[in-house]
């Protein structure tokens, strides 16, 4: 199975299986000689673990990780860092009537036919518990990052047609993670999470928006053509489960848009008026904040019942059974910043390289 790796000079391969015995990882290309806060590695974990809260899956995971190589003393060797995270509570009996049936909407359909086999125990590898190994390596990414002051904020801003569209200031992170829906308004948390405690109850899910806004990046990062920074940090967007939507700067909104209106006009300090750009031009850093969105879709799995096939295409009623999450961007949150951490790191160190 190819495609378990991402990134090019900081490089994360990834393993396990939904309801194996562990899910892990190695990353390679760390610079040694870093100091690495353990307790914030596990509090990133924690922002994403399930059973955090009544609006997500109840599935109970401590989701302890486990370092196998690649730090000494508390500090990084420069070596692969290899860890695992053991699965806890799985109940892969919520699982059995898809050993035939295909789920709509799932990985369940093309893996089978891709593959000719596959985990049907809450998704195998195409469970979105494989995020929790991005998490790991993206806290590290962190906190390399932070020792640059670079920081990334991600937070929620859409569930369903409730959106927050104020101006995002690094303090307002206090209020997003102090609230179960981590957006930044204690208002419209309290509006979000009864909504979607309201769509539990029917049985259905609701899509969601996150945003991410990365400041204190140097200009330069970045390479022409393939691999733009807004190219690589889409790529790591889109590879998380449930994504259907990348944009940044003005994205979709700039259709609408006169070039008068969205040019980004420079200042003297080298700074620019506005932000359309989203930080990026010509797919290198301009060193204003980098600001993108990620859209998610509704969960696929419905505690209702619905039309599917068989594996020998014949049609047949299926009723979703387990935990799952009503809305993933909650828990996204972690993620989505984890994921913008490593694409950072990697072009930070790929620019450091360049100069003499």
């Amino acid at each position: 199975m190819a495609g378990s790796s991402f990134g090019t000079l900081v490089r994360l391969t990834t393993f396990g299986e939904s309801h194996g015995k562990a899910i892990g990882g190695i990353i390679e290309g760390i610079p040694a000689g870093f100091s690495l806060d353990y307790n914030q590695i596990q509090h990133d974990l924690d922002r994403r673990k399930p059973g955090q809260s009544a609006i997500v899956t109840q599935r109970k995971e401590s989701d302890k990780v486990q370092f196998l190589s690649g730090i000494f003393d508390g500090k990084t060797t420069g070596t692969p860092i290899g860890f695992t995270i053991e699965n806890e509570d799985q109940k892969s009996a919520d699982y059995t009537e898809l050993q035939k049936a295909f789920r709509p909407s799932h990985a369940d359909f093309t893996y089978q036919q891709k593959y000719g086999i596959r985990d049907y125990r809450g998704g195998g590898r195409s469970s979105a518990r494989e995020t929790a190994c991005r998490v790991v390596a993206g806290a590290i990414a962190k906190q390399i990052l932070a020792q640059k002051n670079i920081r990334i904020d991600a937070f929620v801003y859409q569930v369903g047609s409730l959106k927050w569209t104020g101006e995002w200031k690094s303090e307002l992170k206090t209020i997003s993670e102090a609230n179960n829906v981590r957006v930044p308004s204690e208002e419209l948390a309290v509006e979000m999470e009864n909504l979607i405690r309201e769509i539990r109850k029917e049985g259905d899910t609701i899509g969601g928006g996150i945003r991410c806004v990365i400041t204190g990046v140097p200009t330069g990062l970045g390479e022409p053509v393939f691999d733009k920074l807004h190219t690589e940090l889409g790529k790591a967007m889109l590879s998380i489960n449930a994504v259907k939507g990348f944009d940044f700067g003005s994205g979709f909104d700039s259709i609408s848009m006169k070039g008068s209106e969205h040019n980004d006009l420079f200042t003297t300090d080298g700074t620019t008026k506005t932000n359309f750009s989203g930080g990026i031009q010509g797919g290198i850093s301009n060193g204003m904040p980098i600001d993108f969105r990620v859209a998610f879709k509704p969960v696929a799995t419905l505690i209702q019942e619905q039309d599917t096939i068989n594996e020998d295409f014949e049609a047949v009623k299926l009723m979703g059974k387990g935990r799952h999450d009503p809305c993933v961007v909650p828990r996204a949150v972690p993620i989505v910043e984890a994921m913008a951490a490593l694409v950072i790191l990697d072009y930070y160190l790929m620019q450091k390289a360049y100069k003499k």
